[in-house]
């Protein structure tokens, strides 16, 4: 098989939702002697791309991104020994600490956007649910983050998100980190009365703002 042929199979393993394919495309590209980054870009993240692309053109629904997420996180999985054999580091896009803010322990819609955030190339620190607001800021320095993401999905829970700005500028960390928020309750409007850097309203959007944000 030559090398195209085998990063348009990885990419087709992404978009189809074969998590065993990829993990064993992975293996195939290290067993040819192709580097784990060169995998990553030109299989494996097209792939996902491509999901996101389906995604916001409707032909793809939350099971297919869940899953897709899961081929993604397989064979990185598999290639992540080679990158920390050889040293080479993946490219990241950047770091980012997410949780469901405190008082909620709601996670579904965090967790999707923690994979796809993962799935397309952030190191991803997941906190959980029920995360004071203490903690994210800890953690968002120990690891030198790009991205708090905040997630709440009731409405008295919300408030907490305008208590972590309040947190932030009492700390003097305004522009150390850009905040995002989201959660079901969760606007533009919201996120922009809180001084928050952005607002996503799912999984993919939230990736895409993150992006956006970076090449400013």
């Amino acid at each position: 098989m030559s090398s195209e042929d085998l990063f348009q199979r990885m990419a087709k393993a992404i978009i189809d939702g074969h998590k065993d394919e990829a993990a064993a495309l992975a293996e195939e590209a290290a067993t040819q002697g192709i580097g784990p980054n060169e995998a990553l870009d030109k299989g494996f993240i097209p792939g996902i791309r491509k999901v996101g692309e389906l995604w916001e053109q409707g032909e793809y629904f939350l099971p297919e991104l869940v899953t897709s997420a899961e081929c993604m996180k397989a064979a990185l999985a598999v290639l992540k020994p080679a990158l920390e054999r050889s040293r080479e580091k993946f490219a990241l896009e950047g770091k980012v600490v997410i949780g469901t803010i405190e008082g909620d322990i709601h996670d579904i819609g965090k967790n999707l956007v923690a994979a796809m955030f993962s799935a397309n190339g952030f190191e991803v620190f997941d906190l959980g649910a029920d995360v004071k607001l203490q903690r994210f800021i800890d953690q968002a320095l120990a690891v030198n983050a790009d991205f708090i993401c905040l997630s709440s999905l009731l409405t008295t829970t919300m408030l907490n998100q305008k208590r972590f700005m309040a947190l932030v500028r009492e700390q003097k960390l305004d522009g150390r980190f850009k905040v995002l928020v989201g959660g079901a309750p969760v606007t533009q409007k919201w996120a922009a009365d809180i001084g928050a850097a952005g607002y996503a309203e799912n999984a993919m959007t939230a990736v895409k703002l993150a992006r956006s944000l970076l090449s400013r």
